[in-house]
């Protein structure tokens, strides 16, 4: 089974008119320029690789007029698209609800997405969003979370969008979030980059924090180095796979650049990053390990 943890829902249901690049426009990618924009069934398609998907957007600040995360939509919004987007598929998209510390009603919120709507996780960019991961209204959604035992995906590392902060996506603050609550399933994105060795220092600590291997493959050096430090410190176990889709690369592209993760060594004495730890996180039933099964 492949399970891919992390992808974000197409805001475009259908193409009413040929779909033009959303807003910043400067590219994730360092190989080519990314295809943000998919409809829903575009969508549906590129997800045929894999089994089970996990699908979600970001929750915009409400106190905040609409500037450069114009992608973005309140909290309401995003949890309604993403339940309708899953009860159409019929079993294979998991939802998960977004929300914002700001938001006066963003714990009733959670129980109306979790009670009513269905979804099973939730995603934070505090990057994105503008909020402090420590702050009191954060560790309340972290508590949230715990109480109705659903795992928390935050988005980690660097962003080309001018006004997110880099230091609250930053991966050593989910080592006090995992000491403040233990029973709680975290996943860390793109295994933080480009802070992959703090990152790998807070999951191994950590059993109930994990990391998703989205957006790495593109960058060869440094993917071959996040995967051997990895290696070296014992935690291929603790990775999930990942594409984020559409923003970054396909589930097919996701899964054909992990498994070139040595290229970049050939014809040097470098040590490789074990091929059959690649094949494991690619089938790894992060499912069962985030309580979702």
């Amino acid at each position: 089974m492949i399970i891919d943890i992390h992808t974000h829902l197409p805001y475009d249901r259908e193409a009413a008119a040929p779909l033009e690049p959303l807003k910043p426009t400067v590219s994730s990618r360092p190989d080519r320029s990314t295809r943000p924009r998919y409809t829903w069934k575009e969508f549906v398609e590129v997800m045929k690789p894999v089994d089970r998907v996990v699908v979600f957007n970001i929750a915009r600040d409400p106190a905040a007029a609409p500037g450069p995360e114009e992608f973005m939509q309140p909290a309401r919004e995003v949890n309604d698209s993403v339940a309708e987007f899953v009860k159409q598929q019929g079993g294979k998209f998991i939802g998960f609800m977004s929300v914002h510390p700001r938001d006066p009603n963003f714990l009733q919120e959670m129980d109306r997405a979790y009670y009513e709507l269905g979804l099973r996780g939730v995603k934070l960019g505090p990057n994105y969003q503008n909020f402090d991961p420590l702050s009191e209204g954060a560790f309340q959604i972290y508590k949230k979370a715990q109480d109705l035992k659903i795992p928390v995906l935050f988005h980690q590392g660097t962003s080309p969008t001018r006004f997110a902060d880099l230091d609250y996506a930053h991966p050593r603050h989910a080592d006090r979030i995992g000491m403040a609550f233990p029973d709680l399933k975290i996943v860390l994105a793109h295994m933080g980059h480009p802070w992959q060795a703090d990152c790998i220092a807070v999951i191994r600590k950590h059993p109930n924090i994990y990391a998703d291997c989205s957006a790495l493959f593109y960058r060869p050096w440094s993917h071959y180095n996040c995967m051997r430090l990895a290696t070296e410190w014992s935690v291929l176990h603790k990775l999930l796979f990942a594409s984020d889709c559409p923003a970054a690369a396909t589930p097919e592209e996701t899964m054909a650049g992990m498994r070139r993760v040595n290229e970049i060594i050939e014809g040097t004495k470098l040590p490789p990053v074990p091929e059959e730890a690649i094949e494991e996180i690619i089938h790894r039933n992060s499912l069962e390990l985030l309580g979702l099964e």
